[in-house]
């Protein structure tokens, strides 16, 4: 029997909870044991509930929410509801159970609310998400216990005697819970592992992999299966495949890249469009589905990035040799092949397997040189590629002048790199400003991929989407909160639809100022989490009705997916309907899988960035830097520095004056002397602590270098493009909405109604 049957019946509007015996009648089920089994399993992803009169039915039409705990630090948390549809509950610590951060549970919502939030108290604890937990053993006069790392785990670990494993005070260890919380009783566990004394080289970044349940070692099985494939092509493995071996390939990268998934070739036609080429590593070729490389590369289905180290999806004999597209060797690829205009308009295009060979390996700062400074040295070395490189770049611009006039929105942020010394210290935060060498690359990608997800919804075949949606009402009200403060606000249009560009408009209009960065972070914040989904539901931030993953293999399960249904979509005679079924239920498997897995990824990745920053800034203590207010809160404002470092600036420090938070405005102002700190500020700090355990930095203000941003005394239009807005197709989102049609010069129509409406009420008025 399906899911879908069970929860169909539940949904019908006569439907009342049903006992299990009750609910075989009704579908006609024989199998009890498999329908229990059925009902359990349910029960536990929290898709059904069972009464105290063992009878069944769905949560919604129980008035119970079911979704993943989120703590905070400070006792209290979040149930973010599964269905995206539905609001976040609070729950004060009081309310929580004995629930802990990442649980699935069920929430009940109370009758009061607290001011506009949605409140509630956890009633059921569905799965556990803390199994095992990562900290720092201590010990006191009566008894041991273990600080958990995740600050959202506000409760320490009691280690009953005999379970500590040989750990000593202020070692790293990884504990077993034994016994969950209980009201106000902390939970128990044991030690299971030792990863050696806080502070040790190496001892952080373990303790992070960990924390975040990563498997830095592969299987050996696993091993031994990506060994015994041979790197030699036979003329079956080329067959159906183009030779571009004598194309002009180049690979552009980061210096410290260790595996290449992509190469680029382009050349210019006698008729002035362009042809581009995307050639990705074939890694579907010795992945095979089903197999034991396949099923490590799904539970991991992501590379991961830490500060000092990759974790990576694939073995190396794979990620670092046989699929990573190297400089002079032959390599099996599959190729994206695109003829655009000088309008950026992609009018036709190809998709084929391939063999390659890369031609030169190429670096982002290799090629800026290049192309910006000009430099002597390397325009001699690669005389031959510089002419290319200049095409590239001039497409680059003409695909990137196209995103905008689409309305796509582009974030300008500076990202920084840590440098770490041999002992895994560092040493240095290095910003890594884009340049036009990374727009290239990224543009190409961009490109790529958009065909790619175009031909696979036109195909009408099963594939596993990029998807970005348009931010939630909630989010949005918050934002226009805080952008009413500069003068700026987000409308949605007729439809309750909200456009890309309006958050690009506002990213031009605050370009050079002092918030900008601060505006711009937020508007981030404010925008959806993009995922992976089996549906085409287009992508806000890129402004594009189609995207998916094609591009990187290598280090991203979807695009593997991807690139097998290419392969499907190539044989003879299409997909049988069998493999379609099949294929259309993986994809919701692998969507739902990688997200996950991204998001786990994504926290580890910047935990581990957090971590190294913070210890950089402990040799800083005592010095003054110069940094931008961030964020104004009741207790303090948060400054950050221009290597990327946040740290507090608490209101006790400010003696000169009473401050008051003055929340319309988020600025501290004094009580005497009228001083306003605000956002965009920029403030002279002195770091005067460093904690690397709870990764806080404080400072204490020096002096404002420059005065409180003035607020807009009106609202301030943002910019408008230069060029006409490029609509995405009426595909591009869940609400299906047609063309924008030009009626009689824009809003001369709607100016029309408004004098006829005013006409008909004066008409109005003359009768009475």
């Amino acid at each position: 029997m399906e899911r879908k049957d069970l929860l169909d019946l539940m949904r019908t509007r006569s439907y009342r909870p049903l006992t299990a015996a009750e609910l075989m009648v009704a579908l006609e089920q024989e199998d009890e044991e498999a329908f229990r089994q059925l009902l359990n399993a349910m029960e536990l992803e929290g898709l059904i509930v069972r009464t105290r009169k063992d009878k069944y039915g769905l949560p919604e039409k129980m008035g119970l929410i079911c979704g993943h705990l989120q703590a905070s630090s400070k006792g209290y948390a979040f149930v973010i509801p599964r269905d995206k549809e539905q609001e976040d509950v609070y729950i004060s610590a009081l309310n929580l159970g004995g629930a802990m951060n990442g649980d699935l549970v069920l929430a009940r919502v109370l009758n009061n609310l607290s001011g506009r939030r949605l409140e509630g108290e956890i009633i059921r604890i569905l799965q556990r998400a803390n199994k095992r937990v990562v900290g720092t053993f201590d010990t006191s006069e009566h008894l041991n216990f273990v600080v958990p790392d995740d600050y959202r785990l506000h409760q320490d670990i009691i280690i009953l005697p005999g379970n500590a494993g040989g750990a000593k005070a202020k070692d790293k260890v990884v504990v077993e819970i034994t016994r969950w919380p209980e009201g106000r009783r902390n939970p128990e566990g044991r030690v299971i592992e030792v990863l050696g004394a806080s502070g040790q080289p190496g001892v952080d970044v373990l303790s992070i992999i960990k924390k975040y349940g990563l498997e830095p070692e592969f299987p050996p099985e696993v091993l031994r299966e990506a060994e015994s494939i041979s790197e030699e092509f036979g003329q079956q493995e080329l067959a159906g495949r183009k030779d571009l071996r004598d194309w002009s390939l180049v690979s552009i990268d980061g210096a410290d890249a260790r595996d290449y998934d992509d190469a680029v070739s382009l050349e210019l036609l006698p008729d002035g469009n362009y042809l581009l080429g995307v050639h990705i590593a074939d890694v579907s070729y010795y992945v095979h589905e089903g197999s034991l490389l396949d099923q490590e590369a799904l539970e991991r289905a992501t590379s991961v990035y830490l500060v000092d180290r990759v974790i990576p999806m694939l073995p190396p004999r794979l990620s670092n040799d046989l699929c990573s597209l190297i400089a002079g060797a032959d390599r099996l690829a599959i190729t994206a092949l695109m003829t655009i205009s000088p309008r950026g308009i992609v009018k036709d295009y190809e998709l084929f397997p391939s063999i390659i060979r890369v031609r030169e390996r190429m670096t982002y700062d290799a090629v800026r040189r290049i192309l910006v400074e000009k430099d002597p040295e390397l325009c001699q070395r690669y005389r031959e590629l510089v002419p290319l490189f200049r095409l590239m770049a001039e497409l680059a611009a003409v695909l990137k002048q196209r995103r905008q006039w689409r309305g796509a929105i582009d974030f300008d942020f500076v990202e920084a790199k840590v440098e770490l010394d041999e002992q895994g210290l560092p040493v240095a935060i290095v910003p890594r400003p884009r340049t036009v060498a990374e727009s290239i690359i990224e543009e190409f990608m961009i490109a790529a991929n958009v065909t790619v997800a175009r031909h696979l919804y036109e195909l009408a075949v099963p594939a596993v989407y990029r998807v970005h949606e348009e931010p939630a009402f909630d989010k949005l009200e918050e934002l226009n909160n805080f952008l009413a403060l500069f003068g700026f606000h987000i409308k949605p249009d007729r439809d309750g639809h909200i456009e890309p560009k309006a958050y690009q408009d506002i990213l031009t209009a605050v370009k050079g100022r002092p918030e900008e960065r601060v505006i711009s972070t937020v508007l981030l914040r404010s925008m959806m989490h993009a995922r992976y989904a089996p549906q085409c539901l287009g992508h806000f931030g890129l402004s594009s009705a189609y995207y998916c993953h094609f591009t990187a293999p290598i280090r991203r399960y979807p695009d593997l997916v991807v690139h097998r249904i290419l392969r499907e979509t190539w044989s003879p005679g299409g997909i049988p309907a069998k493999k379609l079924a099949a294929l259309d239920a993986f994809v919701a498997v692998a969507a739902t899988q990688s997200s996950e897995k991204e998001k786990v990824a994504e926290e580890a990745e910047r935990e581990s960035q957090d971590m190294k920053k913070i210890q950089y800034m402990e040799r800083h203590v005592g010095e003054t830097l110069t940094g931008i207010i961030s964020s104004v809160l009741s207790f303090g404002f948060f400054v950050e520095l221009d290597n990327t470092v946040e740290g507090l600036v608490h209101v006790s420090t400010l003696t000169d004056d009473y401050y008051h938070y003055q929340q319309e405005q988020l600025a501290l102002v004094g009580e005497h002397s009228g001083k306003v700190y605000r956002i965009g500020q920029v403030v002279e700090v002195l770091v005067v602590r460093v904690n690397v355990e709870s990764r806080q930095v404080d400072f204490e203000l020096v002096k404002a270098e420059s005065p409180a941003p003035a607020l807009p005394a009106q609202r301030i239009k943002p910019t408008q493009a230069s060029k006409p807005k490029i609509r995405p197709q009426p595909k591009a989102f869940k609400k299906k909405r047609e063309p924008a049609k030009d009626r009689t010069g824009g809003k001369g129509r709607f100016k029309a109604r408004g004098k006829k409406r005013r006409k008909r009420n004066k008409r109005a008025k003359g009768r009475q």
